[in-house]
């Protein structure tokens, strides 16, 4: 049985990881191998170059740093279809989604940035986790990179994600409901999709 391809996009702090964690924990009970990836992948050499730009280290203009993220995924590809092919559900923490909300957000074209993605697997199920750019601002106080400290900048990208989030295999949910409603609609929507997640 081929696996699943999850994904969840999202504002910073909109719960991606809690989410991603939560499914993952569910299906391993269920007896389903699971493999839990983040992008950006930082252990990798073009990762490391990623969070060197994010904390004002390099200046890269939006479309190199979004050329960045996308070869980080590809970095990542051989090992996700070998995954997929074994029955492993791919659960990530970002993926092609965000590539086209921050460059659409920085102005740049977002058909090339889904093009240039196009030979990445693409996901079963891309959900995304809504919240006000106000909301992530407030529950990450400390320690925020130049992209989580800029709202503007964030409400362009929420934007989007939502005209995004029109489109087939994608679930819109309101991340400021409780954590455990969220986890229960994710997982039925899996279960939907799959009927043996």
């Amino acid at each position: 049985m081929r696996g699943l391809l999850v994904v969840f996009e999202g504002l910073d702090q909109s719960g991606k990881q809690t989410q991603a964690e939560r499914l993952r924990d569910r299906l391993v009970a269920a007896g389903r191998t699971v493999r839990l990836l983040s992008f950006p992948s930082y252990e990798t050499y073009i990762g490391g170059e990623i969070g060197r730009a994010l904390k004002g280290e390099r200046d890269y203009a939006a479309d190199t740093m979004q050329l960045l993220y996308v070869a980080n995924r590809f970095e990542w590809k051989p090992e996700i279809e070998r995954e997929l092919a074994s029955g492993t559900v791919v659960v990530c923490d970002r993926y092609l989604a965000s590539s086209v909300a921050y460059g659409e957000a920085f102005g740049l074209d977002g058909q090339w940035l889904a093009d240039i993605q196009r030979y990445l697997p693409p996901p079963d199920l891309t959900v995304l986790l809504d919240i006000a750019p106000q909301v992530s601002a407030s529950r990450k106080t400390a320690d925020r990179d130049k992209y989580e400290r800029d709202l503007a900048l964030l409400a362009r990208v929420r934007e989007s994600y939502l005209r995004q989030a029109s489109g087939p295999r994608w679930l819109r949910l309101d991340a400021g409901r409780d954590r455990d409603a969220v986890a229960s609609d994710v997982y039925q929507a899996l279960k939907d999709l799959s009927p043996e997640p």
